[in-house]
């Protein structure tokens, strides 16, 4: 695992074989970034990083230069995981916490930028996400939600689903929040 660009473009991530993780694969990642650096400006963008596990998402858009990055995990192994790689590389932007995700997004009530969320993919409430997240309004107009899920399903029958993009076993359905 290895952030693949930014500051930190190259650094690669040791997590402890431990963690409760399926990482995002470095391909998967890099096709994502390449799709986003198209879409979106990532200096001074707010993220909301849920389902966040080790944190190379988070450590991906911190890397290249978003001004805050939340990162909710429910393990308070990888929340420290993180927390740890974040000072040692000084990315006081990244803020985690442990919390289940479906909590923490009945209590939040900033607007992000940017939504990523990696579930565990046998989690029954993937389809959830995105209502909870245009529910409680926690996208910035014109803001964009990604769901990262097995190929097999379909997130599309949302009224904000933009597109699927499959990598394999994986694929990120893409949400984007009408401008006002």
């Amino acid at each position: 695992m290895r952030i693949i660009g930014g500051s930190l473009k190259g650094l690669r991530l040791n997590p402890p074989k431990n963690l409760p993780v399926r990482p995002t694969t470095d391909l998967a990642k890099e096709a994502l970034f390449n799709i986003l650096q198209n879409q979106i400006e990532f200096e001074d963008i707010k993220v909301l990083d849920l389902f966040s596990g080790t944190g190379n998402i988070s450590m991906e858009f911190a890397s290249r230069g978003a001004a805050q990055v939340i990162s909710v995990d429910r393990s308070i192994h990888c929340v420290n995981y993180l927390k740890d790689i974040s000072r040692q590389h000084k990315l006081e932007q990244i803020k985690a916490y442990k919390e289940d995700v479906f909590k923490y997004l009945q209590m939040e009530t900033e607007q992000y930028d940017l939504i990523f969320a990696d579930p565990p993919y046998d989690l029954n409430k993937i389809p959830e996400i995105s209502k909870i997240v245009f529910e409680r309004n926690i996208l910035a107009p014109d803001g964009l939600l990604i769901v990262e899920h097995q190929s097999m399903q379909n997130l599309n029958n949302h009224p904000t689903f933009v597109e699927q993009r499959k990598y394999g076993h994986s694929s990120f359905s893409f949400f984007r929040h009408p401008a006002e």
